[in-house]
């Protein structure tokens, strides 16, 4: 019977290996060496940013061509014996299998370079008796098929190495500024590093971790006499290493954009080219003011990350920032990230109210209420009494936006925000004036961006048109948005109260010496922080906050995200000749252009208890081509011309 049962086991363990093994994926592709799968993002200026997806390196780098010390940090810091074993290291898996049994999980490694290769390559992160066995089967194949020379070369080009790298030169490139072949010792020493845990070592993220890491990469160097002990003193004390290229903008629109290839061709399964509306010039602004406002501001007002997107009226997406450091995470809280954008939504309110009847220069009630056992506070409890609708806007007053809210119906306000292209989840609660609702930078400055473009939709977009690697035509843009949302006498009045909100109202910090609309936000603790604005040329959405949803410092969106706007925006404009706000096509209604006018109203009604208000009149027939800015092109090449 023993030896049945032992037959037994035998032969059910000879069977579960044969299934295991019949059930590894296909590895004949692994003879194509130099195999590639690339998306070249190119901006509107026809300036490329080379876009690795999946683990296969478009720049294949031959193993002659890495430098030798390069190849041996590798060596020392993850197998050392990797030339002398069969594609297992049998007395570490003795020692890993003990240690995993001792503590009945699976806990430590012992994968050689080869076991790596395979599970990098064919397997899932799963830790399974299963997958292991599938790892070591795949390792022997590997050890057969290939030279230990091919074997390295593979791994050192398609092992992941952070920051969405692939391969020891995109990896060198993205952190150095150069390719593999000239990386020097301490250099070498950072990227073996990385193999251990990339983005907790990455020299970006943490300079000091990554330092330690490389340290104990080249004591391992060292023991194995791979270099001599003055050389690797020498070089942890100089720490000299390279800086990342300008070619390393752009990240999180690269990886938008990749998201959007896929939604309109389907999985990316060639190489190809996606020519975008990308401005190098407003990305390197937008990237250089977003970090100096998070080095200058950010730890003294609480405020850990930030976003901010830059797009034509038409939504043609200009530059895009989804955090302060793409290295650091990969996040992209302008498109990803939900958050109450506060006041930033009283846009929609007060557009429903206009469509409903109400003008700017109408007087409400600015005053303590309660709906339902729901009780909206203003800013600091302070309340101002009767104010013009221009007034109430400009100063953000809570209660008058629900007031409003109320009067035209919650639904009617929901409708209006989704009209102009919010696409998340709104809830017609009463605090849904208030912006309580959560939505991305991206929706809601492509919202506003109907203001900005005479009334009509826009989607935000950031495809041209998608090439194929021997040119075939797979995608362009054709068409425009949705057509007109705003009527031309609720756009000119809107203009006027965002334009008021600039010029003395809770957005003053946003002006820029020339026409711009906007509005502030600020949810509640100021957890987030907002302004999206725009001119006649150009629509901006700021978000600040932390990615916890912590409360800042007391920042509104009055104060540091309305001042980045304005620095993103002086700097992307400087030299172009100012323009006003496009009106919409049509009859235009001729409004009190004094944006400050509901303030001097009070004061004078409060001085001489008349109001110095007048009727709106409509421009006579004949003068109304006259009294409408013709339409006029926002050409990007006058942009550069001044750089």
């Amino acid at each position: 019977w023993v030896l049945l049962s032992g037959l037994l086991v035998l032969a059910a363990f000879s069977v579960w290996l044969f299934l295991t093994a019949y059930k590894l994926p296909q590895v004949d592709f692994l003879a194509e060496q130099g195999a590639s799968l690339q998306i070249e993002v190119s901006d509107w200026h026809g300036r490329y940013y080379p876009y690795t997806v999946g683990p296969r390196n478009p720049h294949w780098t031959g193993l002659t061509n890495i430098p030798r010390h390069l190849r041996n940090a590798v060596l020392a810091g993850e197998d050392f014996s990797f030339y002398s074993h069969n594609g297992v290291d049998w007395f570490e898996l003795r020692e890993s299998i003990l240690k995993d049994i001792r503590e009945r999980r699976f806990a430590r490694g012992a994968s050689t370079i080869t076991q790596q290769l395979a599970k990098n390559l064919f397997l899932t992160r799963d830790k399974s008796i299963k997958r292991k066995v599938q790892e070591l089967l795949l390792a022997f194949w590997l050890e057969r098929k290939f030279t230990k020379d091919q074997i390295l070369s593979l791994y050192l080009n398609r092992v992941y190495l952070g920051a969405g790298t692939f391969g020891v030169d995109a990896a060198a490139r993205r952190y150095f500024g150069k390719g593999a072949e000239a990386v020097n010792l301490y250099e070498a020493a950072i990227l073996a590093g990385l193999l251990k845990a990339p983005t907790r070592f990455s020299p970006a993220r943490n300079a000091d971790l990554s330092h330690e890491r490389a340290a104990l990469v080249l004591g391992a160097m060292v023991e194995e006499g791979y270099v001599a002990q003055t050389g690797a003193q020498q070089a942890l004390k100089e720490r000299t290493r390279g800086r990342p290229a300008s070619g390393a903008q752009a990240r999180y629109f690269a990886d938008w954009i990749v998201a959007e290839v896929q939604s309109f061709i389907g999985e990316i399964d060639q190489d190809i080219t996606v020519v975008t509306t990308l401005n190098p010039y407003i990305q390197k602004v937008a990237e250089e003011e977003l970090v100096r406002m998070l080095e200058e501001e950010g730890e003294r007002r609480g405020v850990g990350q930030a976003a901010l997107v830059v797009m034509d009226p038409d939504g043609a997406l200009r530059a895009m920032v989804g955090g302060r450091s793409f290295d650091a995470s990969q996040f992209n809280r302008a498109t990803q990230a939900l958050r109450q954008p506060g006041s930033a939504f009283k846009p929609f309110v007060y557009l429903a109210a206009l469509e409903a009847g109400f003008t700017p220069d109408m007087r409400i009630t600015d005053a303590p209420l309660s709906i339902g056992g729901w009780s909206p506070k203003n800013y600091a409890d302070k309340y101002f009494g009767e104010v013009t609708l221009r007034e109430a806007f400009a100063r953000s007053l809570n209660s008058v936006a629900v007031q409003l809210s109320e009067r035209v119906g919650r639904e009617k306000v929901v409708q209006t925000a989704k009209r102009l292209g919010v696409a998340a989840p709104l809830s017609a609660h009463p605090s849904i004036a208030l912006g309580t609702s959560e939505v991305t930078l991206l929706e809601l400055t492509g919202a506003y961006a109907a203001f900005a473009n005479r009334g009509q939709g826009a989607w935000p977009h950031g495809i041209e048109e998608i090439r194929a690697a021997d040119g075939r035509l797979l995608y362009r843009r054709q068409g425009g948005g949705p057509g007109q949302l705003i009527g031309s006498q609720e756009l000119s009045q809107m203009h006027n109260l965002m334009t008021a909100s600039v010029e003395w109202g809770s957005g003053k910090g946003a002006k820029i010496g020339r026409p711009a609309a906007g509005k502030t936000g600020t949810s509640q603790d100021s957890r987030d922080a907002w302004f999206v604005g725009y001119t006649a040329e150009l629509v901006a959405g700021v978000w600040m906050g932390n990615d916890d949803a912590s409360p800042t410092k007391d920042v509104t969106g009055g104060s540091l995200p309305a001042v980045l706007w304005g620095r993103v925006m002086h700097r992307a404009l400087d030299g172009i000749a100012p323009q006003p706000l496009p009106q919409a096509d049509g009859p235009m209604i001729a409004l009190d252009t004094d944006s400050i006018g509901g303030f001097l109203n009070r004061l004078i009604e409060g001085l001489t208890g008349d109001s110095a208000g007048n009727p709106r009149l409509q421009a006579p027939e004949d003068d109304q081509a006259a009294a409408r800015p013709q339409k006029k092109a926002f050409d990007h090449d006058e942009i550069l011309k001044h750089r």
